[in-house]
């Protein structure tokens, strides 16, 4: 069992930046790929980026080149690095634990989430 914190977010003016973090607690995070979900007001949860246990990684077409993910086992920790925001970035962003075949699947407990917004 994986127990997920996220935090990093805030209010920041459209162009700006923000690093988000998503601390694991247990002994399985080395093992598990992980990814980075988003929900607007009004929206549905949607997939961001993901990173497998080898290290590759992807993002969703709306936020290429500008966000990355990365994790760093040692911390049980993944990052998202959002550079160039857009107000439609706005949303609450969540990790997971996700299982990937031909679809990705969070398997674990959803998080509190952490709140991004961005500003006009």
């Amino acid at each position: 069992q994986v127990q997920l914190v996220e935090s990093g977010g805030g209010l920041v003016q459209a162009g700006g930046s923000l690093r988000l973090s998503c601390a694991a607690s247990g002994n399985m995070f080395g093992i598990n790929a992980m990814a980075w979900y988003r929900q607007a007001p009004g929206k549905q949860r949607e997939l961001v980026a993901t990173i497998t246990t080898g290290g590759r990684t992807n993002v969703v077409d709306s936020v290429k080149g500008r966000f990355t993910i990365s994790r760093d086992n040692a911390k049980n920790t993944v990052y998202l690095q959002m550079n160039s925001l857009k107000p439609e970035d706005t949303a609450v962003y969540y990790c997971n634990v996700v299982k990937i075949t031909v679809v990705t699947i969070p398997i674990g407990s959803w998080g509190r989430g952490t709140q991004v917004t961005v500003s006009s």
